[in-house]
């Protein structure tokens, strides 16, 4: 097993070029990160990936269009409605994934729960940073980052959308393709949690309610999991238990 992730450049379905970072060896497993960030962030510097790897994972972590090393067209054709779906089903074709897991933080978390209300059956599946708010209403949590894209250039320090835009600017994200991937997706996640039954992780933070309830969210899921870890939506990311909890979930 590798510590260092490789790195491959896919082309989607319209053509749009997907850094994917994969790390490991084994049974495969495609993670999803969550929005303004990338592979880098949520999975691979502070060892989340390493300990999946450590287990005998081949860990697919690739940054969603308009994020990391992905392109970002600024064009509002390049992002059709569930368009990271889209980009996500093309990649589990694009590596011929058949019996594998998937999981995500976050929008990666809400683009997972997309997949299996769509019928996807992975082996597993992860939803961290993610309460049942999050994936029923898209509405409100996309109002807030729409504003945050407005008040980029002028918000001050107290404003409730100044640590999102620090984090954008940190990752200096195209505020045009964002303004268009927000737009593409979809105001509920799941339509019918009664249909999934594939086992599933709810994995959040102590002080995490960024996305609404966790514990309702393993309410409504037949063959949920409820894990909790330390932190905010924004600081579990960097504990080394978000790496050691999605290891012991997927190695069980």
């Amino acid at each position: 097993m590798t510590k260092t992730a490789t790195k491959e450049t896919v082309p989607s379905f319209d053509g749009t070029e997907l850094a994917v970072h994969i790390m490991g060896e084994g049974r495969p497993v495609m993670l999803l990160h969550g929005l303004f960030s990338e592979a880098q962030t949520n999975w691979i510097r502070f060892g989340h990936a390493e300990k999946v790897a450590a287990e005998g994972f081949r860990v697919i972590m690739p940054d969603f269009r308009a994020h990391g090393e992905s392109a970002a067209p600024t064009e509002a054709e390049a992002y059709p409605e569930d368009v990271l779906v889209r980009d996500t089903e093309h990649l589990i074709a694009h590596y011929s994934l058949e019996d594998f897991d998937l999981g995500g933080f976050s929008l990666g978390a809400r683009t997972t729960a997309r997949l299996l209300g769509k019928g996807l059956k992975p082996g597993k599946a992860i939803l961290s940073g993610m309460g049942l708010e999050g994936l029923s209403g898209w509405g409100t949590r996309r109002t807030f980052f729409v504003d945050a894209l407005a008040a980029y250039e002028t918000a001050k320090r107290g404003d409730p959308h100044w640590m999102a835009i620090q984090f954008m600017k940190t990752q200096k994200i195209d505020r045009g393709a964002m303004g268009h991937l927000l737009a593409s997706i979809p105001e509920a996640a799941i339509e019918d949690f009664s249909n999934i039954d594939t086992p599933v992780q709810v994995l959040c933070g102590r002080d995490d309610r960024d996305n609404g309830s966790p514990e309702a969210l393993a309410e409504q899921l037949p063959n949920a999991t409820l894990d909790w870890i330390p932190g905010t939506h924004m600081s579990c990311v960097t504990k080394p238990e978000l790496g050691e909890a999605m290891a012991r979930f997927l190695a069980a």
